[in-house]
């Protein structure tokens, strides 16, 4: 049991070393109106909580900084929430003035706007549509080579996938192909779609149409879902900006997992509702034992739901991400289910 000023100088402790990046001194301690204490105090005090494991001492200096523990014990006992500067509220709340039609396009600026006001990295993670059902298909030539499908789902969702259009193929071709998917697919899961369009169509679309294998291939190509293709960036190159990742290997592994796309989606816990802050080895990967990652859900319409992570140093700035993330995740669920009332559409784009 921690007493009361051991609680005060390990909250002063983490706060100074979130701040300054800066190993942590008695003497720069006991400035601190806050800590009325002699520096031979707080240095006592801080040699017990690193005897407890709350505190580290460095190779470098005689300061101290907190441990993995000592970050747990700040995030669960001694957090308190911050409030806003009204500009930094503003700009959060600057996407929902301007008129977004798209799921997908809102979603992609939440992720650039809580980049930018945490200096950190964020990843949001759409809704899973996948288990919605395909109500209509279009095709639509875009040039001699290239068209787009056109899926729209039965809850309203638009998904545009480009593919390549073999050479020969006719504008009379893709519109048998078209009244053969409504045909035999409206109706289908979009998670069963590729395997559907194998079981129902491949025979008839090569009965009526020549030489159909290399457009069907294409095709088949397109409407794959892949489960990162649910994950949208912003600020990937914060973390350069952090001291703590001066180090090129640190980075070159870091920028591996945004770019690889699936190993991200590994920093979500689908059907885990609230805020949860995960910090070093708690997020169970070698890679991200010097990160913490602070995850939120939020409510995309239609029973469905998406997450929110932001990735920072473990000395990331915890009470301002989690303000920022409580905000953001209330005001995207109510903008997200206007748009679902007034029937906003999200389209996304494979290439």
């Amino acid at each position: 049991m921690l007493t009361n000023r051991q609680l005060l100088i390990l909250q002063l402790t983490v706060d100074d070393f979130i701040e300054s990046a800066q190993p942590v001194g008695s003497r720069q301690l006991s400035k601190k109106p806050e800590a009325p204490f002699s520096p031979a105090t707080i240095r006592n005090e801080m040699a017990d909580l690193e005897e407890m494991g709350y505190l580290e001492k460095t190779h470098t200096s005689s300061g101290r900084v907190p441990s993995e523990k000592g970050y747990r014990f700040y995030v669960d006992h001694l957090l308190t929430p911050e409030k806003l500067k009204t500009e930094d509220s503003v700009q959060l709340r600057s996407i929902f003035r301007d008129k977004v039609v798209e799921t997908e396009e809102l979603i992609r600026k939440s992720a650039t706007i809580l980049s930018d006001l945490t200096n950190y990295t964020s990843i949001l993670l759409g809704p899973d549509t996948s288990l919605h059902t395909v109500k209509r298909f279009s095709i639509v030539p875009l040039d001699d080579k290239t068209a787009v499908a056109i899926i729209v789902m039965d809850n309203g969702r638009v998904e545009n996938r480009l593919f390549n259009v073999p050479e020969g193929f006719t504008a009379s071709d893709i519109e048998k192909m078209v009244n053969i998917l409504n045909e035999r697919l409206v109706g289908t899961p979009l998670a069963h779609l590729q395997r559907m369009l194998v079981q129902e169509t491949k025979t008839v679309l090569e009965r009526h149409i020549h030489h159909t294998g290399d457009l069907y291939t294409s095709f088949q190509r397109a409407i794959a879902i892949e489960p990162e293709d649910r994950l949208y960036f912003g600020g990937k190159m914060n973390m350069m900006k952090q001291p703590e990742f001066n180090d090129i290997e640190k980075m070159k592994t870091f920028f591996e997992m945004m770019d690889k796309g699936a190993p991200a989606m590994k920093f979500f816990q689908e059907g885990l509702a609230g805020i949860h802050v995960r910090i070093g080895s708690e997020n169970n990967q070698n890679a991200m034992e010097d990160y913490s990652v602070i995850t939120a859900t939020y409510s995309a319409g239609d029973n469905m739901t998406g997450s929110i992570a932001i990735i920072g140093p473990k000395r990331m700035d915890y009470a301002r991400v989690i303000t920022l993330l409580d905000l953001m995740s209330g005001d995207l669920s109510r903008e997200l289910a206007r748009l679902t009332i007034g029937g906003g559409t999200a389209g996304g784009n494979k290439h």
